[in-house]
């Protein structure tokens, strides 16, 4: 993924909330380049100051060469406005939409695969470069510049981990979020691997949940291809089987009975990164020792 602050940034469903909104707003406040929002059907008077218009292609008559974008619609509008970008030439979209239908996440999976086109999410925050360029709903203040990369699923882990981070004197280089929804557009490994060729990450934090496959993979995905040192943190230790479900209960059943037996799931995680030499933290308040291990620092 091409990312600088010259970026130009599309915004597709702007008005379809107030957090759409607000990070709208926020993505302009700290210097993102959003150029054009799309919204078929709204009033085309510029929205936050940016241009609006019904089409991608119009938006881009207009501005030119759109680089990234990042999709507000509602969940069963979020497929039309995907294959729109993607029709329009753009290979970067960032999905914020949380309860996109499944189904219409492998028609766009399929399309993405085979137009060499990156997704991120649904139900994702984003991507932050702090300093230099906010895509999404990560609450800047919580970051600051520096060598420290972080991969999570869920936000507001994410920005707990990140919170650490920040107080204990430890910049990020990148962080995202690949999504909490049932079916997402790229995986850990993904990421793991983008950070990895980073020539600003000098470390990755990895942020998994007690539910899924997706950390399992990682770990060894970690022991044989990343070249970086990784630190992983597994969220759930102590949820119970009530929190677990209620926590998916708008998901597929399968992955309801996945999170039934949650301790289960938990330990065979902690197994699978033990195994394969990755430091572990119990809570996120041990994640900066462990990075300054990571680094060669001293404690």
């Amino acid at each position: 993924m091409n990312l600088t602050s010259d970026s130009t940034i599309l915004i597709q469903g702007i008005t379809a909330s107030c957090s759409a909104l607000y990070a709208g707003l926020k993505m302009k406040e700290y210097g993102t380049r959003v150029v054009a929002c799309v919204h078929p059907g709204q009033d085309p008077q510029p929205v936050l100051n940016i241009p609006t218009f019904d089409l991608v292609k119009q938006a881009q008559r207009a501005v030119g060469t759109i680089d990234i974008s990042i999709i507000f619609t509602h969940p069963y509008q979020a497929l039309d406005a995907a294959l729109e970008a993607i029709a329009a030439g753009i290979r970067q979209l960032i999905i914020i939409t949380e309860g996109m239908p499944p189904l219409d996440m492998v028609k766009l999976i399929r399309v993405a695969e085979m137009t060499e086109t990156l997704l991120l999410g649904p139900n994702s925050s984003g991507i932050i470069v702090p300093g230099k360029l906010l895509l999404g709903t990560h609450p800047p203040e919580l970051y600051t510049p520096g060598n420290v990369g972080v991969i999570g699923r869920s936000s507001t882990l994410t920005y707990e981990v990140v919170m650490q981070l920040t107080q204990a004197n430890q910049g990020q280089s990148i962080c995202v979020t690949v999504g909490s929804d049932v079916v997402i557009g790229s995986s850990l490994l993904q990421w793991l691997q983008i950070l990895d060729e980073d020539d600003t990450t000098d470390v990755i934090v990895l942020v998994g949940e007690v539910d899924g496959g997706d950390e399992i993979e990682a770990a060894s995905y970690i022991a044989e291809a990343i070249d970086k040192p990784v630190v992983a943190y597994i969220a759930g230790q102590f949820a119970t089987k009530t929190q677990m479900v209620s926590q998916v209960s708008n998901v597929m059943t399968s992955r309801i009975m996945t999170s039934m037996s949650s301790q289960k799931e938990y330990q065979t995680k902690i197994a699978q990164f033990k195994g394969a030499k990755i430091p572990i933290a119990q809570r996120p308040a041990q994640i900066p020792g462990l990075v300054k291990q990571a680094l060669g620092q001293p404690r």
